[in-house]
């Protein structure tokens, strides 16, 4: 049980590593601090929003590939499709079922859920706040 808390815990902070590079990309991208992009944007109004969501899906793909990574390693999946498809179903709450871990994994699979939510929340409010800077900033 204690390696998956640490190995969790351990994927949860690379994964937020992750999304915060990516923020930080696509807040110096589209020079929301005032960058000389802004006007720009400002005109063009969907195009930062198009771009944060291809950046934060971008990233979101390869978080979700990190832990599919992690799965293999470990022994729990042989191929990647298998690994990359309980990722994903896993990352995304969605949980079909028809793919699980050995019961010694499973408590991994939760962190890897509660890692997926907190990104998605995260990944909303970089929306919502380029979609003010873009519209309303």
């Amino acid at each position: 049980m204690m390696m998956n808390i640490i190995l969790g815990a351990f994927l949860l902070v690379i994964t937020c590593g992750m999304h915060l590079g990516a923020m930080t990309l696509v807040i110096h991208l589209l020079g929301l601090k005032g960058g000389p992009l802004r006007t720009w944007f400002r005109q063009v109004r969907a195009f930062p929003v198009g771009e944060v969501v291809l950046v934060m899906s971008t990233i979101s793909i390869l978080e979700v590939l990190l832990w599919a990574f992690a799965y293999m390693a470990l022994g729990n999946m042989k191929e990647l499709e298998s690994a990359f498809y309980f990722s994903m179903v896993t990352f995304t709450t969605l949980g079909y079922g028809d793919i699980v871990l050995d019961q010694s994994w499973r408590l991994l699979a939760s962190f890897q859920a509660a890692t997926g939510i907190i990104m998605f929340g995260w990944t909303t409010a970089i929306l919502m706040t380029v979609v003010q800077h873009s519209y309303f900033g």
